[in-house]
């Protein structure tokens, strides 16, 4: 299969659906379908590969958010090795190839660099070569279906990416997020994402969610789904000294809770969370 390159996502309230067509493929790496009983699955704000290991790096290394930095694909290449062990992994905070980067599409490097052959950018803020603000998706199975979703608020550039591996009531559906800051806006937005996920028995949320797990638990958006997580709090940011558990992996009582833990990792300001999933039997042929 071809690799098919992704064109760039207008700000627009109505997702736009790209199908497996909007997928990329590394063919060479293509793996066919086998039984599992788990999944692992990982989740990075990656803040476009800056390693920020103090609050005074916000200051001192801030201008590599807008110039490219020489040893940002050594941390890039760091991160690629640290993914190889998962399945499925999301991305925030990725720069899909613009003068920050070197015109690199970090989706893609890290794709390459984790090995993994199925991988998708979206594009949620398009400020042409100055910045290519993006999540991404990276997997070991291929998806049946992947949709781009610009979540709403007053300032553009917010998403989450739908993924969904089988087809019907079989079918595991993945939301990759990165919420906004404002308690108002991701009211709004988790109002939407409900809408995606409410009528699906098997639901995965994973992201940068910007709240406490408490916080998110008592929005009216999220009553009813009864998505379960980690029992313990789970602090990813900042990354030197964790504090504050801002990252989340959400998954339907369908499905399992096998571990979950944050990585000792300062490549980023925030560390990645990671957890295995177990798969109920009509899931495991995925």
């Amino acid at each position: 299969m071809q690799r098919i390159h992704a064109t760039a996502m207008p700000h627009y309230t109505q997702p736009r659906p790209h199908s497996i067509e909007g997928l990329h493929q590394v063919a060479e790496r293509a793996v066919g379908t086998v039984q599992r009983e788990s999944l692992s699955l990982l989740s990075f704000n990656i803040q476009v590969g800056i390693k920020t290991q103090a609050y005074h790096h916000y200051l001192t290394r801030g201008w590599q958010h807008l110039l490219p930095h020489r040893q940002r694909n050594q941390t890039l290449d760091q991160i690629g090795r640290l993914l190889r062990q998962y399945d499925l992994v999301a991305l925030q905070e990725a720069d899909g190839g613009s003068i920050r980067s070197g015109f690199i599409n970090q989706v893609e490097y890290l794709a390459d660099a984790g090995r993994f052959p199925y991988w998708y950018q979206q594009l949620n803020r398009n400020l042409g070569k100055l910045a290519q603000h993006s999540n991404g998706v990276l997997s070991r199975l291929e998806p049946s279906f992947v949709e781009d979703h610009p979540l709403p608020g007053l300032i553009p550039g917010r998403g989450a990416i739908l993924v969904r591996f089988g087809s019907g009531e079989n079918a595991l559906l993945i939301i990759v997020l990165h919420l906004s800051l404002g308690a108002r806006t991701q009211d709004r937005q988790l109002r939407y994402i409900r809408e995606l996920v409410e009528h699906h028995p098997h639901v995965v949320l994973m992201g940068d969610m910007n709240n406490p797990l408490e916080h998110l638990r008592s929005r009216p958006a999220l009553r009813g789904l009864d998505l379960i997580s980690a029992e313990e709090t789970l602090p990813t940011y900042p990354s030197w000294q964790p504090k504050h558990a801002l990252d989340h992996i959400l998954i339907s009582p369908s499905l399992e809770v096998r571990s979950a833990r944050v990585l000792d990792c300062t490549l980023s300001d925030h560390r990645p969370i990671a957890m295995e999933i177990g798969l109920p039997p009509c899931l495991q042929h995925l």
